[in-house]
């Protein structure tokens, strides 16, 4: 029997933080600690095999692992259940809808990146005997991709292979094929549909479990990359992070705040409160993919976007929607033209834009995309892959925001897309209570449960 708490004293049981706080904390006293570690704790074992390489390495790993192991099968069960669900001819017109969105969005950040790189210059006045060398000996190869030998690899000669390997675009279209068939084959599959739907659920509760352990992966993820780099081979780079991360402001705060009101005809204040939890994570796993999982899940309990819509746009956004690489890049070019002192004019200005937003899709599923694309760019325009260099030192910091901006950019569209397809239920986006449930899955257990 449970005794009666006394006035004035301390309550039976605490208040416990819900998951968002858990994860905003986290990524905070990762960053302190990181910091700590750096400045005040001396290189040696202690400090580098048992804690940097060690514990931090080890579990930050071991919890991107853990959600890259549900990232394949659960995209694949989660779109094949969409597309057996929808309309054959809606989910055409949704396929297409969304592929337009993603190319707009990504044509608007590549114009705010040179714009705000042009406003600020962040190539000029800078020390380059004070840059970190870095190898960039892969980019050759990388930058020799055929776009047209990617496009293909859409089309996988051996689905198997395409799941074992993790081809994301592959894995789509084959989830597509399988879905849509099932839509038209109706009743007569209705086992198999089962099935699909039944191993989703159970993809989707795992994912819910691995999330109990995200705290403790960010806090390590973080405290390993400031343990790292420290303050230091951030201020060479000082006005290029600056610009880089003003035109994502702008992308984020203008752009799909407008797309928003004017498209879905719903409170962007109100997306962005919702959407803080998924924001952080993605910034501090820096994977789109991973973030994939929670992405949908917000979508759906607190947005609600029907999750026949989201389980199509957010896997596909996550492989082609690259809205903040563009903006990286966009800024990387003008930044490398401005330090080797090259003269780009309107010619060079409109290269730029069509490659950015067509590689976006060209190199969806290459390992190290973002500087493939960079290097197709840079040899588009004649500019020397040593820039690259330059930029790889402080990578993981603005890969962290691009990879932010690159879900969001993900999610508004879906909500675009849900929204003029009748698939989005507003009373649970202005409910905000809705989807507490997500929030309140905790890490830390009281003995009171």
């Amino acid at each position: 029997m449970r005794q009666t708490t006394p006035p004035g004293s301390a309550p039976a049981s605490r208040k416990k933080l819900g998951l968002t706080a858990q994860i905003l904390l986290a990524l905070v006293l990762g960053i302190v600690c990181g910091i700590v570690f750096y400045y005040l704790v001396p290189a040696g074992t202690i400090r580098d095999d048992v804690f940097v390489n060690g514990i931090f390495y080890v579990v930050g790993q071991g919890f991107i692992r853990l959600m890259q192991m549900l990232v394949v099968p659960l995209v694949f069960c989660s779109i094949v259940c969409g597309a057996s669900a929808i309309d054959v001819k809606t989910l055409g017109s949704v396929g297409v809808k969304t592929l337009v969105f993603y190319l707009c969005t990504t044509l608007v950040a590549i114009c705010i990146a040179l714009c705000i790189g042009n406003l600020i210059n962040p190539g000029l006045g800078v020390d380059m005997s004070a840059m970190v060398e870095s190898d960039t000996s892969t980019l050759d190869t990388a930058a020799d991709t055929s776009v047209t030998e990617v496009l293909l690899g859409i089309i996988p000669k051996n689905p198997i292979g395409a799941l074992a390997n993790g081809d994301m675009l592959a894995i789509i279209f084959f989830a597509l094929f399988i879905g849509v068939v099932l839509a038209i084959l109706g009743k007569r599959v209705e086992t198999v549909h089962s099935f699909f739907a039944q191993f989703n659920d159970i993809m989707m509760e795992m994912t819910s479990l691995v999330m109990r352990a995200a705290p403790i992966g960010v806090f390590c993820l973080l405290a390993r990359t400031f343990a790292n780099i420290g303050l230091d081979v951030l201020l060479p780079m000082l006005k290029y992070i600056i610009a880089v991360v003003l035109a994502l402001a702008c992308q984020l705060f203008i752009t799909y705040m407008v797309l928003l009101w004017v498209f879905a005809r719903v409170n962007p204040i109100t997306f962005l409160k919702k959407f803080v939890p998924v924001f952080a994570f993605a910034f501090s796993t820096a994977s789109s993919n991973a973030t994939i999982p929670l992405n949908i899940d917000t979508l759906e309990s607190k947005m609600g976007v029907s999750r026949r819509i989201s389980s199509f746009t957010i896997p596909f956004g996550a492989t082609v929607n690259m809205d903040g690489t563009s903006i990286m890049q966009g800024v990387a070019v003008i930044f490398t033209a401005q330090l080797f002192g090259v003269e780009l004019g309107p010619m060079e200005y409109a290269t730029i834009i069509a490659t950015a937003t067509l590689a976006s899709i060209g190199t969806a599923g290459v390992p190290s995309a973002a500087l493939v694309m960079l290097s197709m760019i840079f040899n588009s325009i004649g500019l020397p892959l040593e820039g690259i260099a330059l930029i790889m030192g402080i990578d993981r910091i603005v890969d962290m925001c691009r990879t932010a901006v690159n879900i969001t950019g993900d999610a508004v569209v879906s909500a675009i897309v849900a929204k003029q397809a009748g698939e989005m239920d507003l009373a649970v986006f202005n409910d905000p209570e809705a989807g507490l449930e997500i929030d309140e899955k905790r890490v830390v257990v009281s003995p009171d449960e």
